[in-house]
């Protein structure tokens, strides 16, 4: 997947209001591969559905949404089965986690599917986010900012073309929040995807291509 294009999409919830002022809804704007977008915010502007959309939970839209060629609104289950597993990684608002598993087992889900990453570097990177010592705790006894690092470190056990997070920072401190970002960035030059961050006040620390606002 080399792109993601809007072209005047509306959430449905949206289309009674007066005109909007947006940089993305209703207007045509496409998301490219190999770059770092950031969309601020308001809370209730529709970044999560925005989010939704994308990743194919949601359809109350207007407008079209395509991938390269394809208009989203085309894709069955299977192809969306696909695209998650192999194109669109996602760190959700709320994190949907499994409270009863330990961080790790939370990750190895994900990696014993995919075979991505290597146990020495999921470690590492759980020592480098300030995780080592919870690494076989039940995440459910973690700290919502504890939780983030975890949903961070499953989303990079996959191949993806697009990665979105959403407001992936909102309950870390500066330096894990550091960490998060050059971990991400180390990734990012050694693999092409895009990069696509909401935000509604704290942001990821990233050489921002577009700054945008919703």
């Amino acid at each position: 997947m080399e792109y993601i294009e809007l072209q005047n999409t509306l959430p449905e919830a949206f289309k009674q209001q007066n005109i909007m002022q947006s940089d993305i809804w209703h207007q045509v704007f496409r998301f490219q591969k190999n770059k770092i977008y950031l969309i601020k915010a308001v809370s209730g502007a529709g970044k999560s559905s925005l989010c939704s959309y994308l990743y194919g939970e949601r359809k109350d839209y207007q407008g079209i949404i395509t991938f390269d060629n394809s208009n989203i609104s085309s894709l069955n289950a299977k192809d969306w089965t696909t695209i998650r597993r192999n194109n669109i990684s996602q760190i959700f608002q709320d994190l949907r986690l499994f409270p009863e598993l330990t961080a790790l087992e939370n990750i190895q889900i994900k990696n014993n599917l995919t075979r991505r990453r290597k146990r020495k570097e999921i470690v590492n990177w759980f020592e480098r986010l300030g995780l080592a010592e919870h690494i076989k705790r039940p995440v459910g006894k973690l700290s919502f900012g504890q939780q983030q690092r975890v949903a961070f470190i499953r989303s990079l056990c996959q191949p993806f073309d697009f990665i979105l997070l959403d407001e992936p920072v909102s309950h870390l401190d500066k330096n894990n929040a550091n960490e998060m970002s050059n971990i991400l960035l180390e990734e990012f030059e050694k693999n092409s995807f895009g990069v696509i961050v909401t935000s509604i006040g704290r942001d990821l620390e990233l050489p921002y291509d577009y700054i945008m606002n919703l």
